[in-house]
């Protein structure tokens, strides 16, 4: 019986952990995977113009690095634009909706190439 209660709250602990990791602001994943993903989502879909390393040059005079975009813009008000829908001031820039992981992922991935 002592055996069963132990195995029973071993399981509970289990299931605690998992739905914890599951509501964690980045869906579970430790830094390393979101900034992995972050950086996989801006070269499929920002590297065309922005720089998206530490020191590279943007392809489109006109867009900035990402590595200074959170200088730029606050980080709540970024991942509701990227949620919501990311536009900019330039007709060249197309409109741009992610995920609420994806977003989290991308500023995962600008925190990690922050240039300070």
């Amino acid at each position: 019986m002592l055996q069963l209660h132990r195995t029973q709250g071993a399981l509970l602990g289990f299931l605690a952990l998992m739905t914890a990791a599951c509501t964690y602001p980045a869906y579970g994943q430790d830094g390393s995977r979101a900034v992995r993903r972050g950086e996989r989502l801006v070269s499929a879909r920002c590297a065309m113009c922005h720089a998206i390393g530490r020191a590279d040059t943007s392809p489109h005079r006109a867009a900035p690095p990402l590595r200074i975009v959170l200088q730029r813009y606050p980080t709540e008000s970024l991942q509701e634009s990227l949620i919501e829908g990311l536009t900019s001031g330039h007709p060249d820039m197309p409109t741009f909706r992610f995920t609420d992981g994806d977003a989290a992922a991308i500023l995962a991935y600008l925190e990690a190439i922050r240039q300070r």
